[in-house]
């Protein structure tokens, strides 16, 4: 069976944000994930981190834009200076808290300018990366993401394999997969060996696993047997409080 960890950005939302670490804890959690922690102060994270023993494994790349705009342009001809400036603050983030991976956001773009754009920038990003870092990507679906550019798991692979840099890897999340795929089990078997970090959600809605139409058993058979070793991160949106709908795990 995986090793589960709790994306506290969905999981406890009825809680104040640093309270969330504490009821990871005591849930039995014993690593966790937030996609964008850079609205709180990093000792702050950091003290909720040490009190609980817990263990810090992901953040996102870029943060807030806070003028409203679109959040992700790795991919966006134009924006490389940005992408620049907020992949460095990523990683000091990532470095306070511990954080082993930075999922860079692609955001919204088409056509060959913006895979050159992208494969550039992540390129850049691997060649600079502290050595106990990993970039990953993740395909998102879009039908909840119009316009995003990295929406295929073929174009993820691809995009992969011409970055070529150890520091680089697929981030496969159940519920994106089985929107776009229409199969999550079998997509997680051809992209297995890219994986470097999972992440689960039923869908069509992005539930609580065994609330959607995604085979979960036969999923958790997939993971143990490519020899994964890494966290399993719950991110959904729990049918009501998150302690009582955590019975999937079992």
């Amino acid at each position: 069976m995986p090793r589960f960890a709790a994306n506290l950005s969905h999981l406890w939302a009825e809680l104040p944000y640093l309270d969330r670490f504490d009821a990871a804890a005591e849930a039995g959690f014993e690593a966790v994930e937030v996609l964008q922690p850079y609205d709180v102060p990093a000792p702050e994270t950091q003290a909720a981190l040490r009190r609980n023993g817990l263990r810090f494994l992901l953040l996102n790349a870029p943060g807030p834009n806070y003028t409203g705009g679109p959040r992700g342009f790795a991919a966006v001809p134009g924006a490389e200076k940005r992408f620049d400036y907020d992949m460095r603050r990523a990683v000091r983030y990532a470095q306070a808290f511990g954080a082993s991976m930075i999922h860079v956001l692609s955001g919204v773009a088409e056509g060959p300018e913006a895979r050159q754009c992208l494969v550039d920038n992540l390129k850049r990003a691997c060649d600079g990366l502290p050595d106990d870092l990993t970039v990953t990507l993740e395909p998102l679906n879009t039908e909840v993401n119009p316009g995003y550019y990295l929406s295929d798991y073929d174009l993820a692979a691809e995009i992969l394999e011409t970055v070529d840099a150890p520091n680089i890897g697929l981030q496969y999340d159940s519920y994106h997969a089985q929107v776009i795929t229409g199969d999550a089990v079998a997509c997680f078997d051809a992209y297995a060996p890219l994986i470097r970090h999972i992440q689960l959600g039923d869908a069509p809605d992005r539930t609580t696993p065994g609330r959607g139409n995604i085979d979960f058993a036969a999923l958790f058979a997939a993971i143990d047997r490519s020899g994964y070793g890494g966290w399993v991160s719950a991110e959904y949106t729990p049918t009501g409080r998150t302690e009582a709908d955590l019975d999937w795990m079992q």
